[in-house]
């Protein structure tokens, strides 16, 4: 093999390769932006009085979403706003999912490097420097992380931080039956550890033991079903057995280390006694 040395392209100045062409090579390879498995949810998403969002993506397992704006050439101002109004508005229309603001740009100068960074650690933001080269009559394009994102703590983590509800407000926002699915599911914890009890927050219900948080079930009630939530290492036989029960389209979110089952009423009582080993082992291995 020879050595060729590719040459750098600058695409803002292209006749051909514009920013819809680059949008097209990232919606068809997320993984070139280096976020790890993702999936596209849509592209040139609308928003009201706001103009269209370039990409929106989720992780393939993950309850995590990423706002995605692409700038040919030098970022500026007006692009860093975008990226960040953007995120709000998905943030704030979608509360159920974590959001990051990825900006993506030709070149990403110190100066605004130094001012993007300012918001890190008050808002998850990436931000992504994008080179294209060309070598013979092949273009490629290559994307380099900057500023990554500053972990914010688990709500439970700081448990002042949630907002505290009632169980009206569940069964508004849900529905008495999955309200019931969430006291069977209190039932065999307590089977466990009769100092257990529920917390009814604004976005999950949680648990407490001796009035401190200590979720490491958490439960989401929808109108028909709900989500469960189960902080366990993942393993192979944990998947396996999910899927035996018809319980494979459960995701794992392999950032806080916590299974995503979602079940019926009928789902709870036709596999209570894999859920029973499932509470006990998120039980043990939160126990100290």
């Amino acid at each position: 093999m020879k050595y060729a040395k590719p040459e750098r392209v600058s695409l803002q100045s292209h006749p051909e390769f514009d920013e819809r062409w680059v949008q097209e090579r990232i919606a068809e390879d997320p993984t070139l932006l280096g976020l790890g498995p993702l999936k596209l949810k849509d592209k040139e998403r609308l928003q009201r009085h706001a103009g269209r969002l370039d990409l929106l993506f989720q992780e393939a397992e993950v309850h995590h979403r990423y706002e995605v704006e692409v700038q040919l050439g030098k970022t500026d101002e007006a692009h860093i706003i975008r990226t960040l109004e953007y995120w709000d508005i998905e943030r704030k229309r979608y509360p159920q999912y974590d959001h990051t603001a990825v900006l993506v740009a030709e070149d990403i100068t110190s100066r605004f490097l130094n001012i993007i960074s300012l918001f890190n650690g008050f808002v998850p933001l990436v931000a992504i420097q994008m080179q294209a080269y060309r070598l013979g009559d092949q273009i490629s394009l290559v994307f380099t992380k900057v500023l990554d994102q500053m972990r914010l703590g688990l709500v439970d983590e700081d448990e002042e931080a949630a907002e505290e509800v009632n169980r009206s407000y569940w069964e508004k926002r849900a529905s008495k039956t999955t309200l019931e699915c969430t006291d069977q599911v209190l039932a065999h914890l307590q089977h466990l550890d009769p100092e257990i009890a529920l917390k009814y927050n604004k976005f999950y219900i949680g648990l407490t033991k001796r009035g401190r948080a200590n979720n490491f079930v958490t439960l989401t009630p929808k109108k028909d079903w709900m989500w469960l939530g189960l902080r366990l290492e993942r393993s192979d036989d944990v998947d396996q057995k999910l899927e035996q029960a018809g319980l494979g389209g459960g995701e794992y979110d392999s950032k806080w280390g916590q299974y995503w089952i979602r079940l019926t009423r009928e789902e709870l009582q036709e596999q209570q006694p894999l859920v029973q080993e499932l509470l006990q082992a998120a039980y043990q291995q939160a126990s100290p």
